[in-house]
């Protein structure tokens, strides 16, 4: 089985069909959460994910914040004028997907949070220590992660109580099948590890392994169209960076 892993595509429709088209035929989809926020392309994105019927879906705090879950206080100015734009542009029915989603789920070995398994909406794993903590809290052999922007694995190996975290480059393929990982896929609508590629990885059952994997996209037309919603230009800037 072919798994599709995608996570904070925050409504980057140009990015994200970049990413279903450079991932070819998969047999399902697994999502990370944050599909909306930030990007012009909301409702789209939304309607995308629905049709690919993902096995596992999750909401990321920009979802949550859109909903009025989370006030967008908690946001920065930048993203919650973004969070604000958005909650005018996105339906009923997207709002009624976005409130069935749970920040975090499990299936067979494998447990999805959108930002950990200790705190699925806010916990960033970003270092090693707190990759460590959250081994803890989950008892499968997987656990998959967004909310970073950046594409990490954390692996525990047998006998070992200290996890190592690394950046994971595009190509790269690990195999999960003796240790217990924590994997991040990266973003796909906005990656923050100074490449701008949109970020995605592919699960592979039968040689149980997970490759990591970029895919160009026209940066340049998702900037014209923030700056043509009247969205921040900060974000439109940032992805041509990869920050």
């Amino acid at each position: 089985m072919k798994v599709l892993i995608v996570s904070d595509i925050h409504a980057n429709r140009t990015a994200f069909e970049a990413v279903i088209e450079d991932a070819g035929s998969v047999d399902a989809v697994w999502h990370l959460g944050d599909i909306v926020g930030y990007g012009p392309d909301p409702g789209w994105c939304v309607d995308r994910l629905i049709a690919l019927d993902p096995a596992a879906s999750l909401a990321g705090n920009h979802d949550l914040a859109v909903l009025g879950v989370i006030p967008v206080e908690e946001f920065n100015p930048v993203a919650a004028r973004a969070t604000e734009w958005t909650a005018t542009q996105i339906s009923e029915h997207h709002r009624a997907y976005l409130a069935r989603l749970p920040a975090m789920s499990r299936l067979p070995g494998l447990t999805l949070a959108h930002g950990s398994p200790r705190d699925p909406v806010w916990e960033y794993i970003a270092d090693a220590e707190t990759a460590n903590t959250n081994f803890g809290r989950f008892d499968t052999p997987l656990c998959l992660v967004g909310h970073t922007h950046v594409p990490r694995a954390a692996e525990l190996t047998p006998g070992s109580d200290r996890a190592q975290l690394r950046h994971i480059p595009h190509g790269l393929i690990v195999s999960i099948t003796q240790s217990r990982w924590i994997i991040n896929p990266g973003s796909v609508g906005q990656p923050r590890d100074s490449d701008p590629r949109a970020a995605f990885a592919i699960y592979d059952s039968e040689p149980g392994t997970i490759s990591f994997r970029r895919a160009e996209y026209d940066v340049a037309d998702v900037q014209r169209r923030i700056r043509y919603a009247g969205l921040p230009d900060l974000l439109a800037t940032r992805l041509a960076l990869g920050q």
